[in-house]
């Protein structure tokens, strides 16, 4: 009888050691949860609770159609001119959630967005404009949309007009930047050596 006793004592603090000691999982049990969790979980959209399908496949800002899919900050560059960084500056600046897509904004909104790429030279640092000290005015500003192409061609038709070396190079159709010409860019009007110009 004693020995009986003893051994159920023995058995029934096995047990509550058992209980307390902390168990040991293996390594790869804990992804398995966060993985079957995070199924679970439908990965946020910026679409606001309340609204199924009200989105607007088109937002026109400056002259320039932004996809409605994307959100505010990735649709802000398919504006000629603006890059993510310059993106992010006007988004902050106008107070708009970068992450929400663009749209489900509201007009208001939309309009502060507006009013942000229309004051961008006075938004971004001077370091970041894309005309510094333009060659007539002198003064620094930030060209989008369809003003970078017109700038552009406004500088090439400059150096034609002052017959400087670059202007003559792309007058004439040739590479302007010092690359060979024997070998690369024979296109165009552009005639190899021929044979009968050899004999001579």
């Amino acid at each position: 009888m004693a020995k009986e006793d003893e051994q159920n004592e023995i058995e029934v603090t096995v047990q509550e050691a058992i209980e307390e000691a902390p168990v040991e999982e293996k390594p790869g049990e804990e992804k398995k949860e966060r993985k079957i969790a995070s199924k679970g979980k439908k990965k946020a959209s910026g679409k606001p609770e309340g609204r199924e399908d009200e989105i607007k496949h088109l937002i026109r800002i400056s002259g320039t159609d932004l996809q409605g899919k994307k959100s505010v900050l990735l649709a802000m560059t398919g504006i000629k001119g603006i890059n993510r960084r310059i993106s992010r500056i006007l988004v902050l600046h106008s107070g708009v959630d970068p992450d929400a897509t663009i749209g489900y904004l509201d007009d208001a909104q939309i309009e502060k967005l507006q009013l942000s790429v229309d004051n961008i030279s006075n938004i971004i640092p001077k370091w970041m404009m894309n005309r510094q000290n333009e060659l007539i005015s002198g003064e620094d500003k930030h060209v989008i949309g369809s003003d970078v192409y017109m700038s552009l061609t406004e500088d090439l038709n400059t150096m034609k007009k002052t017959r400087s070396y670059k202007g003559l190079r792309h007058d004439r159709g040739l590479r302007v930047r010092g690359q060979r010409t024997r070998s690369t860019g024979r296109r165009g009007n552009t005639v190899g050596v021929t044979r009968s110009s050899l004999k001579k």
